[in-house]
């Protein structure tokens, strides 16, 4: 069966240039043009993936991804942006969105963006077992996605909690910035590396004690970032 994507956006002539080229790709497309309208085509279209445009008619972007996580649909959703500053993209992740592209793009990056979505998420209900990640007061739980500090439950964001656990995964190992948005993000190409310092600041301010003397999340100069635990001194002090 083909894969179906919903397209959300009021600019007709970026809606037929997505369509086309989606449906070439072999995808079946419906497209509507203002946020309220995402949730009329939910059932009677049931969509593998929303590319979803931020400024909307109605229900903006970042609403819509809002609700959607509040009504735990996990549908993956590609926001399309005009804006550059990275805060703003940022909004768009921290809400639920998976992945983000600016405007003007390429379509053929576009379908990139979204073949990796999907292989990523498609991946995730596959994991075999869970694996429990215990460093100093922090515990990760692979499979609840659920982390802890010190036994209290902390909340994440659907990104924050894929970049925590890859680092996890990688313990005392540095990753530079684009190995973090290839293993996270599904990036096999240049990335904007701003989005992954962006992540790291926010989990951070839900981590750690201090953020300006990380116990966890180390900052390696010039190359990337490295998850370590506390030391036993440190850990005697808390």
């Amino acid at each position: 069966m083909k894969k179906k994507i919903l397209v959300v956006d009021d600019e007709p002539s970026i809606s037929m240039l997505i369509e086309f080229n989606l449906k070439l790709a072999g995808f079946e497309v419906r497209c509507v043009h203002d946020g309220e309208a995402v949730f009329d085509m939910l059932k009677p279209f049931r969509p593998d993936l929303i590319v979803l445009d931020l400024m909307l008619p109605k229900m903006d972007g970042i609403q819509v991804c809002r609700e959607l996580r509040k009504q735990n649909n996990a549908v993956p959703i590609v926001m399309l942006t005009a804006l550059q500053d990275v805060t703003d993209r940022i909004a768009g992740l921290d809400n639920g969105a998976d992945d983000y592209m600016v405007k003007p793009f390429s379509p053929q990056e576009l379908l990139s963006r979204i073949q990796a979505v999907l292989r990523r998420t498609q991946a995730l209900p596959g994991a075999a077992e869970d694996t429990v990640y215990d460093i100093g007061h922090l515990t990760v739980y692979s499979e609840q996605r659920e982390v802890h500090i010190a036994g209290k439950p902390i909340e994440l964001t659907p990104k924050e909690f894929e970049l925590l656990l890859f680092l996890c995964q990688h313990r005392g190992k540095v990753l530079s910035r684009q190995q973090l948005l290839h293993g996270v993000w599904d990036y096999h190409f240049l990335g904007d590396t701003r989005i992954v310092d962006v992540h790291i600041s926010h989990l951070r301010d839900k981590i750690e004690k201090n953020t300006r003397t990380p116990e966890y999340i180390m900052t390696v100069r010039n190359v990337g970032y490295k998850l370590t635990g506390p030391s036993m001194a440190d850990s005697s002090l808390a």
